[in-house]
């Protein structure tokens, strides 16, 4: 069993039809099941039903996926290590992040990580803060960036941006009359509400309702900043979601939620048992640098200036 083998039957497993997965592979499909064949007598299991049309993993199939999928990642951890020994770094970075503020902090880091080290790659993949804890997990991921709170027993991090939690609207409803920029929690009491799915964070938002001796009324959770926008922009209810970057839509008004306030905050992290080595640390203490220049970063209205957070901000 060598990588080669492993990079064909992950690819298997993920397509679970032969025909799909010798495809992306390039080759021709007969090597291909000989290949998995070879494979199930050299471990003495079977690790696929077969089915007419499509494949099952059995659980020997199950266990060896996931071992793979951390094989083929250390191997290509590896890889990157050893061309950070020559003369120019270089290699792929996997980041995992959250949505809202996560993609914009990462743009930023990308962007001046890129003039200094040009031949540096990158790859990048977007899911709740629970999908990126669990890539770091399986070492599919090099670093990542999720919401606070966090695991700090398994997980270390450093916060690298803060923003304040508001309501996004859709135009007509009556929450977004008026000029003013911020809107009591009080007011999103009794509409429709669409809030983030991540267990802890639901429980947080419940919390904060029955501190002013209101219930919700949850209409949708959802992880998806696009997903919020859309479902706000068409009139399905109030989105709950930190004030990100976004692009001015006259469909949708978004405020400030006070009274009161709330923060979310964005942790760059990593496991403790495997802490940044070769290209993944160079980018942590790149990351680090632009901190110590710029200091944490806050979200961006849609004027170009600084999010403010309100005064007594405390984290959700």
């Amino acid at each position: 069993m060598d990588f080669r083998s492993l990079t064909y039957f992950v690819t298997v497993a993920r397509e679970l039809n032969f025909t799909h997965a010798a495809e992306k592979l390039n080759i021709s499909q007969p090597p291909l099941s000989n290949q998995i064949k070879l494979m199930e007598e050299d471990l003495g299991v079977q690790l696929f039903i077969r089915g007419k049309r499509h494949l099952q993993l059995t659980e020997a199939g199950r266990i060896l996926y996931r071992r793979a999928e951390q094989m083929l990642a250390l191997a290509s951890d590896a890889r990157s290590e050893l061309k950070t020994l020559g003369d120019e770094l270089s290699g792929r970075i996997r980041l995992g992040m959250v949505e809202g503020r996560a993609p914009f902090l990462a743009a930023h880091w990308i962007s001046g990580f890129q003039e200094e080290f040009p031949l540096v790659t990158y790859s990048v993949w977007n899911g709740s803060s629970d999908d990126v804890i669990e890539r770091l997990a399986r070492g599919l991921v090099d670093l990542g960036v999720i919401a606070a709170p966090y695991d700090a027993e398994h997980l270390e991090g450093i916060c690298v941006g803060r923003e304040p939690w508001s309501a996004m609207i859709p135009a007509d409803f009556p929450q977004a009359a008026g000029d003013d920029p911020m809107i009591p929690l009080a007011a999103l009491a009794d509409v429709p509400l669409i809030v983030p799915e991540r267990a802890s964070r639901l429980e947080a938002v419940l919390r904060w309702f029955e501190s002013i001796g209101k219930e919700p009324k949850i209409l949708c959770t959802l992880s998806s900043y696009i997903d919020a926008l859309a479902l706000a922009e068409e009139g399905a209810g109030i989105c709950i979601f930190p004030q990100t970057t976004r692009t001015p839509n006259p469909r949708v008004v978004s405020k400030v939620i006070t009274d009161p306030v709330k923060m979310a905050e964005y942790v760059l992290v990593w496991e403790k048992e495997r802490p940044p080595r070769g290209l993944a640390l160079e980018f942590v203490n790149f990351v680090r640098d632009i901190l110590e220049a710029e200091g944490v970063m806050h979200a961006v209205d849609p004027e170009g200036g600084a999010a403010q957070i309100p005064e007594g901000a405390e984290l959700l």
